[in-house]
């Protein structure tokens, strides 16, 4: 399935940085999609795989999956914040998908994230993208960052590209779970095609969102918290679940060169969330909705796994060690 892997290095070890998986038959032939990943906790490295997996192989889609990368060992240490090798790739793709956590990147590797963020071409935000930079020291892209207090980028990326900033753990963090439903008004928008209320589930909790969301954006799926960790589990009653807090939505961003983005973006996303076939159906659903396919999206379009698939639990420092980019790729 690789179809090229970069590599790193002037030594005899020369290490493979990222991922190449090549489109088979199906709607995406000739689109080229970037999944970005590099957080602590929710294991991205897991997560993208897996879709990628998906999108290549079900629908077609050429995908090239980034890792944090340690520059000395070349291998996946989600803890590396300021490295994430072949952003270049960005040049050449119809879709972004990002799910980054509080990075610092060097001006060289974030500007290609900047450049493609002004492309108007789509962009995926899973998770902690709503604080996907925590940029340090003379940053000339400042305002990206989590915090940012600049005119015209309060919140920074998150909030100005994707919908919201970091605000807080609405559900209980590790104690209470997300169960999907759609927002009313939403019932028959293409990227819930297929999905009814309860498809969708996962064990991270519902992040708190400013009410209403900023901008143009608009709710498609509501967190219902629930009491446990099981997709069976009770709604939590009271206050938590009144309102719900959106958990996916759609908005639109105009760059600096004045092109128009369509945007999706979810708080949920972790690895273990993807083994809800809901959830892979939204993440499809919304790839294709990014690329104005609407009228390609069907209600039972296959959204199976790939290959094993064994999530590792998400906590902090939990990435499984010593793991290459190409062990991701079988």
């Amino acid at each position: 399935m690789i179809a090229g892997l970069c590599l790193l290095g002037n030594s005899s070890r020369a290490e493979q940085a990222w991922i190449v998986l090549d489109g088979g038959d199906g709607p995406g032939k000739g689109k080229h999609i970037v999944l970005v990943s590099g957080d602590e906790e929710y294991r991205s490295e897991e997560a993208l795989p897996q879709l990628a997996k998906i999108l290549s192989k079900h629908h077609g889609f050429k995908c090239t999956v980034l890792f944090a990368i340690d520059r000395d060992s070349g291998e996946i240490n989600p803890n590396v914040n300021d490295n994430i090798p072949g952003l270049e790739a960005l040049a050449t793709a119809d879709l972004m998908i990002i799910f980054t956590r509080f990075r610092n990147l060097p001006d060289d590797q974030l500007a290609h994230v900047v450049d493609y963020v002004n492309s108007g071409k789509p962009m995926i935000g899973l998770r902690t993208a709503t604080h996907a930079f925590n940029l340090a020291g003379k940053s000339k892209f400042k305002n990206y960052t989590w915090m940012s207090k600049e005119e015209g980028w309060d919140g920074g990326f998150g909030r100005q590209v994707l919908g919201e900033t970091w605000i807080s753990h609405h559900g209980s963090h590790g104690k209470q779970s997300t169960r999907g439903i759609i927002a009313e008004d939403q019932r028959s928008h293409p990227i819930v095609r297929g999905i009814k209320d309860g498809d969708i589930w996962g064990p991270t909790d519902v992040y708190g969102v400013t009410l209403p969301l900023p901008g143009d954006s608009k709710p498609l799926v509501l967190g219902q918290v629930l009491e446990g960790m099981q997709a069976e589990d009770k709604p939590v009653e009271g206050k938590q679940n009144e309102p719900m807090m959106p958990v996916a939505w759609i908005k639109t961003y105009t760059g600096s060169k004045g092109k128009t983005n369509r945007i999706f973006t979810t708080t949920m996303g972790a690895s273990q969330d993807l083994e809800s076939a809901g959830l892979r159906r939204l993440l499809v659903n919304a790839t294709y909705w990014g690329l104005g396919w609407e009228e390609k999206i069907t209600p039972d379009s296959n959204v199976d796994i790939v290959g094993e698939f064994h999530p590792t639990p998400f906590k902090f420092n939990g990435y499984v060690k010593g793991k290459k980019p190409a062990d991701y790729a079988q």
